[in-house]
């Protein structure tokens, strides 16, 4: 099993830059991909940005050229650099894995972007 931590979320004002962290612990030997996933008030939970064990990175339209994505496989964590937020970047942020099949994911941390 792996369990997931996130921190770093915060009220900021728009424009600004906020960097989220998440630390994976447990079976962390065998974990390929992690991602951030965000879910705002009354919406589905939407993929913000994933990274491959190799470094490859995916991003979701909305983010591009905005966020980025970095892990660092000796320490199992994975950070997510948020800038120029704007208020629709408001949600809930989570740090999730896959592993043999089960997906994992963390508690989540309240970003919030006022206008």
């Amino acid at each position: 099993q792996v369990q997931l931590v996130e921190s770093g979320g915060a009220l900021v004002q728009a424009g600004e830059s906020l960097r989220l962290s998440c630390v994976a612990s447990g079976s962390t030997f065998s974990i390929n991909t992690l991602a951030w996933y965000r879910q705002a008030p009354g919406k589905a939970r939407e993929r913000v940005a994933t990274i491959y064990r190799s470094g490859y990175t995916v991003y979701g339209d909305s983010v591009k050229g905005r966020f980025t994505i970095s892990r660092d496989n000796a320490k199992n964590t994975v950070d997510l650099q948020m800038n120029n937020l704007k208020p629709e970047d408001t949600a809930v942020y989570y740090c999730k894995t896959t592993q043999t099949g089960v997906d994992y994911w963390g508690q989540g941390t309240q970003v919030t972007v006022s206008s």
